[in-house]
């Protein structure tokens, strides 16, 4: 880098929530202590606060916070709307995403004006998103974020090694990936198989291996849209759509009300009082676990073949309770 880039990517790091040490900059920008204090001296010229703290490995270099302020004021509804954006990626925790997320949440700090200061500081305990059970993305599956983020955005190929639920064999495929998508607490992929011609939906943790073909650029299909991809999914799964029929007891009818499964369901009353669902979705794993969820208060109406399928299991749990 050049001095200009270096001093911008300096006061990036000093303008970090309690500055930046010295021997992190001498380090990361190959300084000596003489140019160290001849580019701090250049940011004083600019009108910049620059703060110098303590000495030796305890010396921190920071940018006072007032001067931080970006003059736009983040209203209370801006604030609460960060703090459960946060939230939402908890399950990412250990990750290089997680850490540029927070990061760009401390920046944006600054701008929170004096009178909700106090609030942001107990948001965690006034406003609480429960989490649900999270896959773990820490170690080897960060850096294959990482990789996989990067080609999603600059549209690179990825080849890569797959390991389908409950096996240990793996699959070869060269992708061309996307969208990122956030499910319960997971990450999948949408991304084009380029040998079979489809796009298909990945469980990000199981990727043994991606590597992006960097000199290589894929052209996204006019059009794209993942929402379509996920339409007559019940969750995350696609496949070709089915007319889905539930008949709910009494004693769930208002649970199942109260809630949007599916864009296209639809509600009646059966004359003998339970309420029937329709809709028209892929029969998928998701669907018949959701199903069987609610034990003996459903009953699959149609198609038969999903009727037999979840009598079937029923069958299977009632015996190994007998």
């Amino acid at each position: 880098m050049n001095k200009g880039q270096k001093l911008v990517s300096m006061l990036e790091l000093m303008m970090r929530r309690g500055g930046v040490r010295a021997s992190e900059l001498v380090d990361r920008f190959e300084l000596d202590a003489r140019s160290l204090r001849r580019y701090l001296a250049d940011l004083r010229e600019l009108e910049v606060p620059v703060r110098d703290d303590g000495r030796g490995d305890d010396r921190v270099i920071a940018i006072d916070a007032v001067w931080r302020r970006t003059g736009v004021q983040l209203s209370l509804a801006e604030v609460l709307s960060l703090h459960f954006g946060r939230t939402l990626f908890d399950f990412l925790e250990g990750t290089s995403f997680a850490e540029d997320l927070s990061g760009a949440i401390e920046r944006l700090e600054p701008a929170i004006s004096r009178a909700h200061q106090d609030l942001a500081r107990q948001l965690d305990t006034r406003f609480l998103a429960v989490r649900e059970p999270a896959k773990d993305y820490r170690g080897t599956a960060s850096e294959l974020l990482d990789e996989v983020i990067t080609a999603v955005v600059y549209n690179h190929p990825i080849e890569a090694r797959y390991r389908k639920p409950g096996g240990a064999m793996e699959t070869r495929y060269l992708l061309h990936p996307y969208t990122l998508a956030t499910f319960r607490q997971g990450l999948y992929l949408f991304a084009h198989d380029v040998e079979n011609g489809a796009v298909k939906t990945f469980a990000l943790e199981r990727f043994t291996d991606v590597v992006r073909r960097l000199g290589e650029k894929f052209t996204m299909p006019v059009g794209w849209k993942p929402q379509a991809h996920i339409a007559h999914a019940f969750g995350i799964i696609t496949g070709t759509p089915e007319a889905i029929v539930l008949g709910f007891s009494e004693a769930v009818t208002s649970v199942v009300r109260e809630r949007v499964w599916h864009p296209t369901q639809s509600f009646r009353t059966l004359p003998d009082g339970r309420l029937e669902l329709q809709m028209s979705v892929a029969i998928t794993v998701e669907l018949k676990r959701w199903i069987l969820g609610f034990g003996p208060d459903v009953e699959v109406i149609g198609p038969i073949s999903l009727r037999e399928t979840v009598a079937s299991s029923l069958a299977t749990a009632s015996r190994r309770y007998s």
